[in-house]
C-alpha cells in the first residue's frame, strides 16, 4: 500500500472517536520565513498536502493548515543581502524587517510569497495563517501563562529529555524589549503572575542588546515562546492531528521529543500523529538555500515541469532520502523515471507505480491521466542542440508513430525544460556541439581508426535513409570485422564531429545528422 494511504489509515483508526464526534482532523506544517526556502522544505509540504488528498479522496473531514512563522527573530543573514544594510535588525522578529524588495509587507512576506507561488504551482493550497497573529491576537495567552506558572517543570522536561539545563531563574519566554524591538537579546526573570522582568544584553553572538531594563506583560504578542515550547503550544492552540518533521527533529532526545513531552506534562493535550521524513539533498548535501545554488525552491520549480516536481517529492516513502543534483544526471533521469510510472499506470496495473502517477496527476494536473507520448527527456536534450533537424520528424521516429495533439504538447513541453537544465546546470557530458570544420585532434587518427571511418563512409553512401537502429547495427559490425576497439572506434567518430571523446549514443545520434556531411566529414578524417 501507498505510504500516504497507510498514514491515513492509521489517523483515521487512531482518530476515530474525534470523527465520530464530526470534529475535522487538523494537519499542520510551518515554514520559517528567514530566507529563500530551501526545495527541501517542500517535502514536509508535499508529505501533509498527498495526506489532505488522501483524507479528501475517502471524505474524510479535514483542514490543512500552513504557518508562515514571521516571529521568530533574524538571526542569520543569506549571502544574497546585503549585510550593511540588515545587520541593525539583527535579533528582531521576522516580520518587523523590511522587505528585500521595498514592496512586500514585511521581509518574511517577501519571502513567504516566493515559496506559496511554488507550492501552488504544484498542486497544494494549504490554509496559510501566520505565527504573529497568533502572538498579537492572544491565541497563545492562556498557555504562556500556563507554560511561565509551570517554568520548573519545563525545565525538567529539557534536562531529561535532551539534557539541557536551565538556570533555575529561567523562563520560557522571551520579551520584546520595549525600547530597541530586538526579541533574541532579551532574558525574562520573575514571572509574578501578571509581569516577567527583563533585560537586553548581548546574550547572543549575532545581536547586541540595548541594554534597556523593563517591566512588561508577557501577552498579545509583548513576548515569544522558545521553539519547542512553541511547538507544542501550536499542537493545542490549533488542535493539531497530525503533523510530521524532518528526522533531526524526531530522533530521542530531540526538538520533537522536548515538545511532545511539554504537550502531555505541561499543556496536558496527547501530541499529533508524528511523520517523521528523510533529507532532500543538493548535490549529496543537506544544503541551505541561502548558500548554495541550485537548493532554493524557486530554483528547481523553474528548472523542472511542476507535474515532475511533485512527482519527486511524492514517489518515495517519507523515511528514504531524496537525492538532487541538478547539475548531475539527476533531471533526465528523473524523467525517465516518470515515463515508467506512466506506462506502469497505462497499462492497467494498480501498484504503487500506478498509485503514485494517480496521485501526480490530480487537480490541475488530471489531463496527465490523459494518455500520449512521453520521448524521452535526454533524446530531447540532444535533439534541441541540432538546429538543422525536424525536431517532430526524429521524435516520430524514435517513437514510430505520427504525433497527435497531445503528443506535440508534451514534446514541447520537454523541449523548452530540456534547454532551461542545459543552460543552466546540465553536465558537459550532455552538451555538444557540432563542428562546422574538421577538428584538429582528427589529424592523430591511427590507421585503425581510419579504416573504420571508411567503412562508415561506405555504410551511409549506400544507406542514406538509414535509422537509428540500422545504424547501430552497421557500426557494430564494422567493430567487429576489424576487431577494433569499442572505444577507440567511437573516440574517431565523437572526434571527427564534435571534438570531444564521447556523446550521445553513436547510432541514433549519426541517424540524425545530415548523410552527406558525415560523408564529407568522415572522408576529410581519411587524409
Amino acid at each position: 500500500m501507498y505510504w500516504a494511504d497507510n498514514i491515513t489509515a492509521e489517523a483515521k483508526k487512531l482518530y476515530i472517536d474525534r470523527l465520530q464526534k464530526g470534529k475535522p482532523l487538523i494537519i499542520r506544517d510551518e515554514k520559517t520565513a528567514s530566507g529563500r526556502v530551501h526545495v527541501g522544505s517542500l517535502r514536509g509540504v508535499v508529505i501533509h498536502g498527498v495526506v489532505s488528498h488522501v483524507c479528501e479522496e475517502q471524505k474524510i473531514p479535514h483542514k490543512y493548515l500552513f504557518e508562515i512563522n514571521d516571529y521568530d527573530p533574524m538571526d542569520g543573514l543569506p549571502v544574497y543581502l546585503d549585510a550593511k544594510v540588515f545587520q541593525q535588525y539583527m535579533g528582531k522578529p521576522l516580520c518587523d524587517v523590511p522587505s528585500p524588495d521595498g514592496k512586500a509587507k514585511n521581509y518574511a512576506e517577501y519571502f513567504a510569497e516566493e515559496f506559496a507561488g511554488v507550492i501552488k504551482e504544484i498542486g497544494f493550497e494549504p490554509e496559510y495563517y501566520r505565527s504573529s497573529d497568533l502572538y498579537k491576537t492572544g491565541k497563545y495567552n492562556d498557555l504562556i501563562r500556563i507554560a511561565l506558572d509551570k517554568a520548573g517543570l519545563i525545565r525538567e522536561i529539557y534536562k531529561k529529555k535532551s539534557g539541557s539545563v536551565k538556570e533555575d531563574s529561567w523562563l520560557p519566554l522571551s520579551v520584546i524589549c520595549e525600547k530597541c524591538g530586538k526579541l533574541s537579546t532579551t532574558r525574562a526573570t520573575n514571572w509574578n503572575g501578571e509581569t516577567v522582568n527583563y533585560e537586553c544584553g548581548n546574550f547572543v553572538e549575532f545581536a547586541n542588546g540595548c541594554g534597556h531594563k523593563g517591566v512588561t506583560s508577557p501577552f498579545d504578542g509583548k513576548a515569544k515562546f522558545p521553539w519547542k515550547v512553541e511547538w507544542a503550544a501550536k499542537f493545542t492552540v490549533l488542535d493539531v492531528s497530525i503533523e510530521g518533521g524532518g528526522k533531526d527533529h524526531s530522533t530521542r532526545g530531540g526538538s520533537r521529543d522536548v515538545a511532545d513531552a511539554i504537550s502531555r506534562e505541561v499543556f496536558l493535550r496527547e501530541p499529533p500523529m508524528n511523520i517523521p521524513y528523510e533529507f532532500f539533498n543538493v548535490g549529496g548535501k543537506k544544503m541551505s538555500s541561502s548558500k548554495g545554488r541550485g537548493s532554493s525552491s524557486r530554483e528547481i520549480a523553474d528548472l523542472l515541469p511542476p507535474h515532475i516536481l511533485r512527482f519527486l517529492l511524492i514517489q518515495k516513502e517519507p523515511q528514504r532520502v531524496i537525492e538532487f543534483d541538478p547539475e548531475g544526471d539527476t533531471v533526465p533521469l528523473l524523467f525517465d523515471a516518470y515515463d515508467t510510472y506512466a506506462r506502469n499506470y497505462f497499462t492497467g496495473n494498480k501498484d504503487d507505480f500506478a498509485r503514485v502517477f494517480e496521485l501526480v496527476n490530480v487537480g490541475k494536473f488530471k489531463n496527465g491521466l490523459e494518455q500520449r507520448l512521453l520521448p524521452r527527456f535526454s533524446n530531447i536534450a540532444y535533439l534541441v542542440q541540432m538546429p538543422h533537424v525536424d525536431l517532430y520528424k526524429e521524435v516520430e521516429k524514435l517513437e514510430g508513430k505520427p504525433l497527435g495533439k497531445k503528443d506535440i504538447e508534451e514534446t514541447d513541453l520537454r523541449v523548452e525544460y530540456a534547454k532551461r537544465w542545459l543552460s543552466v546546470y546540465a553536465p558537459e557530458n550532455f552538451k555538444f556541439e557540432i563542428q562546422k570544420t574538421l577538428p584538429e585532434a582528427a589529424k592523430d587518427f591511427t590507421s585503425e581508426q581510419k579504416d573504420a571511418l571508411s567503412l562508415v563512409v561506405d555504410f551511409f553512401k549506400a544507406n542514406r535513409t538509414a535509422d537509428g537502429q540500422a545504424v547501430h547495427t552497421a557500426l557494430h559490425e564494422i567493430k567487429t570485422k576489424l576487431a577494433i576497439e569499442p572505444k577507440v572506434f567511437f573516440e574517431a567518430i565523437y572526434i571527427s564531429v564534435l571534438a570531444r571523446k564521447n556523446g550521445p549514443k553513436a547510432g541514433w545520434f549519426l541517424s540524425v545528422l545530415d548523410k552527406d556531411f558525415l560523408i564529407e566529414r568522415f572522408t576529410e578524417a581519411l587524409k
